[in-house]
């Protein structure tokens, strides 16, 4: 796993992203998946850049298919963003840098 970027299951779901405090950004991605290896150096970046103010974490979605199935995941990668423990907003798709660094910043002055 990348520096900043922790790797959440269904064990550690409610203690790392439910009743994490602050904005937590949660990457659902799986092994196959194209797309999701394009995006993650973005997520890795990001964690990086807003190491601090955004915890970051990825669930592998084929290792835990009942997170993905709670939050309804169609389509990956998905990124989406949890405050208070409760979801904010989500991604869908490997979307360009700019655009998940303007939806953080949004977020975090929300």
């Amino acid at each position: 796993m990348a520096e900043g970027v922790m790797d959440v299951t269904t064990a550690t779901w409610e203690q790392e992203v439910l009743n994490a405090p602050g904005l937590v950004m949660i990457d659902f991605w799986a092994v196959w998946c194209g797309p999701c290896r394009m995006v993650a150096p973005t997520v890795e970046e990001l964690a990086k850049e807003f190491a601090g103010k955004v915890k970051v974490a990825k669930l592998n979605t084929d290792e835990n298919p009942d997170i993905a199935s709670r939050y309804k995941i169609m389509g990956i990668p998905t990124l989406m963003f949890f405050k208070g423990g409760q979801k904010v907003d989500q991604v869908v798709g490997a979307v360009p840098k700019p655009q998940l660094k303007a939806k953080l910043e949004a977020l975090l002055n929300a």
